[in-house]
């Protein structure tokens, strides 16, 4: 059974609902709400007060752990293992039950590998480590509520759940901002951890999200993923492109059926606030706990009984809920968060670092670069590499020269006619492209990916979508002439069937190309066409002008270069945990987000930065990469199977080990390379994987295995 209560928060006053406790449905006025600035934190304060970043509705919803729970939305472990996604009474008109049950089905699956040989199960799962009652589902309740400046326009969700398993006397917060740019329950694999804990899991979709603006027909999505309209929906609305109605008109009328993404289009750069937002996480968490377990005094008032004194907080997430949690930890000036345990964390840095790093006794040229730099650079050149010989074999590289051979060839062609690359024939091309890529900071262990990458449009959804994010483009400003939208077999622009458009909270990743959406070159010649089968007529090249457009945004004098290089200054991160203890773990192939622009010089600048004080240890993890999804998809992808290990088991075992140090003080595993063994066998039929394959860390890691600190220089092993 599933009961849900809903109760507003007026500006000015805190409602006994709200801030006061108890379980009336009805709210009665208590003291009238003071400005947040003008009184300490709310996590410092003696009686309970809702945070004054909470705007709008608070929703709790009490989850009875049988026909509907915290963690697999009524799924359990086996309903998330199933391929097929729950269904809806009525597709177009979903609703928010059923729209939640898809999004946890949709974001668990995208995080880990649901396959039972691939150690979904066995290694890790809903029922691992548990007595495996009920099938993993956990009862309990949930908070919702968003946080904004007061403009309605952040509207950025947070979200806490707490089981019921939770000791109001021992209490505990684990965070679980959302990978990617996908919604709030984008990281409920890793929210996973917390709950079976005990713990609260405080979340939030950082200004993210995946449902969109449909601008044709001005429709909008609320908290719970419902659409309504826009004028409908006023200040509830979860992203609104802010264009006023002359605007949106004018744009319709020049670029009919497009759709804003609030990642790419809230003209905020959210990523400079993932820090702060993680922080309010935390602190709505505080809120949620003491309304529930606090005492209950006279007049509607509760005291806080639940702390940051009495509280262990573990900052946690991965890929960019990973970086968020970092940046918390950089900003926590109120001692929030005690430890920090993340998984292939992108994190920004401006590659211009007083430090070195060297793998064995190669030097690394180039590291520490921000995200839209190395991903332009992939966008540049990824698509070219991906047919090069020396990928014979790899994953769905035969399935990319069927698909794309051709358009990639054409790639090669226009980087050579633009002075980018000297070879003469295709094959040497690709070749050069693949060394370009290796030069700028891949490791050569990422290259089986890059037809991967390539054929699924990995480089140009998440440069196109930084570069609007970045820069505050309007989705009016078409951005080096792209724009979202669904289209047809043949690459024109058509409208999204109702269906699509009405589950997209659940489905869709905030990132197209995904879920219906895909990525429209506005300029092509004549008519706007779906970007890889652009610009035609004339030369398929999967529109290298405007992966050069992107590119030289960075380096530009225009004024949405200077615009991105100001919003790129933002979201640079300073490494200073401030003494924290912390523990990074990353694959070694990560090809999406690679060791040597972020964990490595992360870890680097944290020492050079830190020094003594620095408790960060980082475990590089050989044979793993940045998609465990990848590896449960063998029919698809083949190979992936057989080459990587899922690295979402060693985010496990850093939050088991980062929590027996925090409450036993148990020594954190050193910075080492922890070396696996792929599981081998017939790709998409690997043998299942074993405990032999992902050994533990190691205590005293061998000099081979050691990573260390000394002068300014990174060493990592081979």
């Amino acid at each position: 059974m599933i009961r849900t209560r809903r109760v507003m928060c007026a500006a000015g006053v805190v409602l006994a609902a709200c801030g006061g406790g108890g379980d009336a449905d009805t709210a009665t006025a208590a003291a009238p709400r003071e400005e947040a600035q003008h009184l300490a934190p709310v996590h410092f304060a003696v009686f309970n007060r809702l945070p004054g970043f909470i705007k709008g509705d608070v929703r709790r919803t009490e989850y009875d752990g049988s026909g509907d729970d915290l963690l697999t939305a009524g799924l359990g472990q086996t309903g998330l293992a199933n391929p097929v996604a729950p269904g809806y009474a009525d597709p177009v008109n979903p609703t928010a039950a059923e729209l939640r049950r898809h999004a946890i089905h949709t974001n668990y699956r995208a995080i880990v590998d649901t396959t039972a040989a691939g150690g979904f199960g066995t290694l890790y799962g809903p029922k691992v480590g548990t007595d495996g009652a009920n099938d993993g589902r956990i009862a309990g309740f949930e908070v919702l509520a968003y946080s904004d400046d007061g403009s309605a326009r952040e509207n950025v969700t947070l979200m806490v759940q707490v089981p019921n398993s939770f000791d109001p006397k021992r209490p505990c917060i684990v965070t679980a901002t959302s990978s990617g740019s996908r919604g709030v329950y984008g990281a409920i694999a890793t929210g996973e951890w917390g709950l079976k804990r005990g713990c609260a899991v405080a979340y939030t979709d950082k200004g993210t999200g995946g449902a969109p603006h449909d601008l044709q027909n001005d429709t909008v999505p609320l908290i719970d993923g419902l659409r309504t309209s826009s004028a409908s929906a006023g200040d509830a609305a979860q992203f609104r492109a802010p264009l006023s109605s002359a605007e949106l008109n004018a744009f319709n009328a020049l670029t009919p059926n497009r759709f804003a993404l609030k990642h790419a289009h809230s003209q905020r750069n959210p990523e400079r606030d993932w820090g702060r937002y993680t922080l309010q996480a935390i602190e709505f968490a505080f809120w949620a706990l003491n309304e529930r377990y606090g005492k209950e005094l006279p007049f509607g008032r509760i005291l806080r009984t639940i702390r940051p004194l009495n509280t262990l907080v573990i900052a946690s997430s991965v890929s960019n809920g990973g970086g968020a949690a970092l940046a918390a930890a950089e900003q926590d000036e109120h001692r929030l968060i005690d430890g920090v345990v993340v998984g292939e964390p992108q994190v920004q840095l401006s590659g211009k670092l007083p430090v070195r790093i060297r793998r064995g006794t190669t030097t690394i040229d180039v590291f520490g670069r921000p995200l839209f730099d190395y991903t332009t650079f992939a966008n540049q050149y990824g698509a070219c590499a991906a047919l090069s010989p020396q990928l014979a074999g790899t994953p769905f590289e035969a399935s990319y020269k069927a698909l794309f051979g051709a358009l990639a060839a054409n790639r090669c062609a226009s980087l050579k006619t633009k002075g980018l690359l000297d070879a003469s024939t295709t094959p040497a091309q690709a070749d050069e492209a693949l060394a370009k890529m290796n030069s700028f900071g891949w490791e050569a262990g990422t290259f089986a990916q890059y037809p991967t990458f390539a054929g699924f449009e990995v480089a140009s959804a998440v440069a196109v979508t930084y570069a609007n994010a970045i820069s505050r483009a309007s989705v009016a400003d078409n951005l080096c002439g792209y724009s979202f939208a669904s289209t047809a077999a043949n690459g024109l622009v058509n409208t999204l069937p109702a269906a699509n458009l009405a589950q997209l909270f659940a489905t869709g990743n905030g990132i197209p190309p995904g879920s219906g959406l895909q990525i429209v070159n506005n300029l092509n010649p004549g008519f706007a066409l779906r970007d890889v089968v652009s610009p035609f007529p004339g030369q398929q090249d999967m529109n290298l002008d405007g992966a050069l457009c992107l590119r030289e945004l960075l380096s530009g004098d225009g004024d949405a270069a200077k615009s991105l290089q100001r919003g790129q200054k933002e979201l640079f991160r300073n490494a200073d945990l401030n003494g924290k203890p912390a523990l990074i773990v990353h694959g070694r192939d990560d090809g999406l987000v690679p060791v040597n622009h972020t964990s490595r010089a992360y870890t680097a600048l944290n020492k050079a930065t830190e020094k003594g004080r620095s408790r960060l240890s980082y475990i590089e993890v050989t044979n793993a990469q940045h998609f465990d999804a990848f590896i449960g998809l063998p029919s698809v992808l083949p190979g992936f199977d057989t080459r990587y290990v899922p690295l979402h088991v060693y985010l496990i075992r850093g939050l088991d080990a980062m929590w027996a140090h925090l409450t036993a003080g148990a020594a954190l595993p050193p910075s080492q390379v922890l070396r696996t063994t792929p599981r081998g066998g017939t790709p998409g039929s690997a043998p299942p994987i074993t405990e032999a394959n992902v050994p533990p860390f190691v205590a005293s890691p061998s000099a081979a295995d050691a990573i260390t600190f000394s002068g300014n220089t990174l060493v990592v092993p081979d």
